[in-house]
């Protein structure tokens, strides 16, 4: 992948290391389409996915530090450890390792992304820890470098990284961009109440498909990479899928209602995000996103209702 766009500025930054504070914004993900594949040897499932970044984000800044430190606030302010088992910690632990550095920095996370929704939050919080501790450090790695750090961190790091629209192959972790004209989709974000693990989602698609309950795997992103290209939220809307919402409606099946109530506002189309338990609704324009996220919280089939659009940059220097 080419490197992405710095904000001027930014390199001469990252190669002195930074003296004041560095703070970083970093998206959403949600999956276009996401078909999983069989179980591999080492634990992971194949997939193949579409990626698409969303303007809700999360915000993380660095500061000089004899030690290295996380603070937090926001959702999940109180749930979240924030011990060396936290992605924030491990990722400026990678980093620091790679580089050859002091792993000292005081961080502090303001989070928007709810945990375990589907979003990709702990792995956005990750992506925004490379970004920002390079900056501070002055490590002056370039995206591809800090990507290849990201991929050992977690599947979807690495598109965080970088952002936009991209296809990911692999566990999740190779990423491409999506070539495509500019256009911004618009998006409804429903957030449940409390979340869904990743693992056991991927656990009870496995248990659906040996019982033959789960429907058809997605195969191929072409039809929805067709789909981008025609700048059409109409098109786009036929090509959703997700083969992740079977376990995520058995592990949550009040989402059926979340889902049915979305198309009932006049949603182009709703799909779980990820694992869920987000739902997200494709939307003609930002007027239509915000009429449906209304409707969706006054008949509360959610905990909270927010518009967005995409794609958006990954993880970059405020």
């Amino acid at each position: 992948m080419t490197e992405a766009w710095r904000p001027d500025g930014e390199d001469e930054q990252q190669r002195r290391g930074a003296s004041g504070p560095v703070k970083v914004r970093v998206p959403a993900k949600v999956n276009l389409h996401l078909g999983v594949g069989p179980l591999r040897r080492d634990g992971y499932h194949e997939l193949n996915t579409v990626y698409h970044a969303i303007s809700i984000h999360d915000e993380l800044t660095a500061r000089r530090g004899d030690t290295l430190t996380l603070t937090m606030e926001g959702e999940g302010a109180g749930e979240l450890a924030l011990d060396d088992s936290n992605l924030v910690i491990r990722a400026a632990h990678a980093l620091a390792g790679y580089a050859g550095v002091l792993p000292h920095a005081r961080l502090h996370l303001r989070k928007q992304i709810p945990l375990a929704g589907g979003l990709a939050g702990g792995s956005a919080d990750a992506a925004a820890a490379l970004v920002a501790c390079d900056a501070l450090w002055g490590t002056g790695l370039s995206r591809d470098e800090l990507a290849g750090i990201a991929a050992d961190l977690g599947s979807d790091v690495p598109f965080l990284i970088h952002g936009g629209t991209a296809l990911g192959t692999g566990r999740g972790e190779a990423v491409s961009p999506v070539l495509a004209r500019p256009t911004s989709w618009h998006w409804v974000v429903a957030i449940a109440d409390g979340g869904l693990s990743t693992p056991a989602a991927y656990r009870e698609l496995d248990r659906l498909r040996a019982a033959g309950a789960a429907t058809a795997p997605l195969g191929s992103t072409d039809g929805l990479l067709a789909a981008l290209r025609q700048r059409d939220p109409r098109v786009l809307a036929a090509a959703l899928g997700n083969d992740l919402q079977d376990a995520a409606l058995a592990m949550r099946p009040s989402l059926t209602a979340t889902l049915k109530a979305g198309e009932a506002a006049g949603a182009l189309a709703g799909i779980v995000s990820g694992s869920g338990p987000t739902c997200v609704f494709l939307a003609v324009d930002d007027a239509d996103a915000g009429r449906i996220a209304a409707e969706l919280e006054a008949v509360r089939v959610c905990r909270q209702a927010r518009v967005a659009h995409g794609p958006v940059a990954g993880a970059r220097i405020v």
